[in-house]
């Protein structure tokens, strides 16, 4: 495991043959439960081995449902109480409840679309997937809410994570300065080379200061940039108000880790996906 030179923001666990990240900033909450995937402990394989939560890869959807079963086991979860995002890089954020217990694990969603989910409520299990894009776990203590949300290139340009702090303060009364923020494990900016048209985006929707550490010209490139995606995110929790002690930043790359982490970029786009969970426990 390459761990990134920084404060160390996530510790590794193995439960049986399930190995998984959990957050230091969230561990220290005894009413949550937050875990994110690595590729050990499925059934999965080849592209796809072992742990790996997506079927529109083309894994078989029986070992996707069975790796289900085995990382809820790894972290005291039950499948039937999960809510799995239907991510398509918007900045859709829903409130997911009991009534949707289930929905994109063992049953149908009846939703579609949706990056981001906000729950209240104890033994819903908030689900994303991810593969390179940036996980976003929410926690406000006061009023013991939660949020998680996929964040890509696009979700970031279109603020999710604002969006995502904006909602769970009009439904739970969330004060931004009582959050405590995590980015996950994601694809990081020296791995993370964008055209010049998506950098324009970002310079269109970042202050300049802001712009100026979150992208740059690649050195020996006409027309590429570098992009940091977690640094984004982080602006825009700042810009919401969150205390920056109360931010933690991802201490691994999931394109440095390939072997660990499912990265679309790593494997030119021949690979699995991991999931971020985030529960508050019943």
């Amino acid at each position: 495991m390459k761990k990134k030179d920084m404060t160390e923001t996530t510790v590794y666990k193995r439960v049986g043959q399930v190995g998984l990240l959990e957050y230091k900033g969230l561990n220290r909450f005894d009413w949550l439960v937050n875990a994110f995937s690595t590729r050990e402990g499925g059934v999965s394989e080849g592209q796809y081995a072992t742990m790996n939560f997506s079927v529109s890869m083309g894994d078989d959807p029986a070992r996707v449902a069975r790796n289900f079963e085995l990382f809820g086991e790894a972290i005291g979860v039950r499948p039937e109480d999960m809510v799995y995002a239907d991510q398509k890089h918007t900045d859709h954020v829903m409130v997911a409840g009991a009534a949707h217990k289930g929905m994109g694990v063992t049953r149908e969603r009846d939703f579609s679309g949706v990056d981001g989910l906000v729950t209240d409520e104890p033994g819903v299990c908030l689900v994303t997937s991810f593969a390179d894009c940036v996980p976003l776990y929410f926690a406000d203590p006061v009023h013991r809410a939660i949020g998680l949300t996929h964040s890509g290139w696009r979700g970031t340009v279109a603020k999710i994570g604002t969006r995502t702090i904006e909602l769970m303060h009009e439904k739970y009364g969330t004060n931004p300065a009582d959050l405590v923020c995590c980015i996950g494990p994601c694809i990081g900016r020296e791995c993370y080379e964008v055209s010049e048209d998506v950098a324009r985006k970002f310079e269109a929707a970042y202050k300049p200061q802001e712009y100026g550490m979150i992208c740059a010209p690649r050195e020996g490139t006409d027309s590429k940039y570098l992009l940091d995606l977690p640094l984004a995110n982080y602006e825009q929790f700042v810009d919401c108000g969150v205390a920056p002690g109360n931010i933690y930043m991802p201490d691994l790359c999931t394109a440095c880790n390939s072997d660990l982490l499912h990265s679309h970029r790593a494997t030119g786009g021949k690979r699995g996906g991991m999931c971020a969970f985030l529960m508050i426990r019943p």
